[in-house]
């Protein structure tokens, strides 16, 4: 599992001047940080007489439970929508799930295997909703924390569907409260930036980011109390700014996908935060395509 993952000072390219780390989830054999709450939530489903899981997934989730589910035993069942990054389907395919292609968008795939799982009578594993991965998630916080020796000013994480930073923050409270945290979401896919806000889930009809790690397009409830419990800033970067992160990461000789980049893409917005940010680098799963354009022209991506 390769745990603790390293937390380790950026390159100065990325920050000139800033005193910044990086925590890179990237390196963990599956290249993301998903391993961390499929393994804890698939335990409880088999301590609850599971023997198989069905869930819906843009990707890294999804390899993260077929990872989990082949360690505990189960077998695994994950959809993915029709655009699904093919990176990140043949990391799935590489676990041993079975894969089921259905719908367009992400809450389309989900919506085929509640359906799926209800037919089957297996249990649904909805990414965000299971307080055994908000847990999981909150040992990243652990680990900065032990690691850092003194709390950081600042802590920037890609926001999905709210699970991640959910998990961190309530860690970060415990331990290091005076310690900013700040969720970093896709302007392209902006609704639980409005469900921050508004203190509640929002409908929003607008998701198109190449970030696939945060095309969210409905919101999570149970993430949403999180995010309003623990978040003190919630950020939209654009695409083409989170184009520019990922080839500054490359430059630097970093592989990151747009989800991780996102953080990078934000990070000029922080300046008030005093002593250390650190970037939770998400994951490193990322087409090549799309890697090969943000690297040489990234402004051909939405402003």
């Amino acid at each position: 599992m390769n745990l603790p993952t390293p937390l380790e000072r950026a390159p100065e390219s990325l920050a000139p001047g800033r005193d910044l780390w990086l925590k890179r989830e990237d390196a963990n054999e599956l290249g993301a940080f998903k391993w961390r709450g499929a393994l804890a939530a698939l335990t409880d489903f088999r301590a609850n007489g599971a023997r198989a899981v069905v869930t819906a997934s843009t990707g890294n989730h999804g390899a993260a439970t077929a990872w989990a589910a082949v360690r505990l035993g189960l077998e695994a069942f994950v959809f993915v929508p029709s655009a699904a990054s093919r990176a990140k389907l043949a990391l799935i395919e590489r676990q041993g799930a079975e894969i089921r292609i259905a719908g367009a968008d992400m809450d389309e795939a989900k919506d085929s295997a509640r359906s799926f799982a209800r037919e089957r009578g297996l249990p649904f594993f909805e990414d965000g909703t299971e307080p055994a991965q908000y847990e999981g998630y909150g040992r990243i916080a652990e680990e900065i924390l032990d690691r850092a020796g003194q709390a950081p000013g600042a802590i920037l994480v890609p926001v999905g569907n709210g699970a991640l930073i959910g998990g961190i923050g309530r860690a970060l409270k415990r331990r290091a409260p005076e310690t900013l945290l700040v969720g970093v979401a896709a302007k392209e896919a902006p609704v639980m930036v409005l469900s921050f806000e508004a203190r509640r889930p929002v409908a929003c009809d607008r998701m198109a980011t190449f970030a696939d790690g945060l095309a969210v397009r409905v919101a999570i409830p149970c993430a949403v109390e999180a995010l309003v419990e623990v978040v003190d800033r919630m950020l939209l970067v654009a695409e083409r700014e989170i184009a520019r992160a990922v080839g500054a990461y490359a430059a630097a000789g970093i592989r990151v996908e747009g989800a991780a980049a996102a953080a990078l893409a934000a990070l000029p917005r922080i300046e008030e935060a005093p002593g250390a940010a650190v970037l939770i680098v998400t994951g490193r799963n990322i087409d090549e395509e799309i890697f090969r354009r943000a690297r040489e022209d990234p402004e051909s991506f939405p402003a």
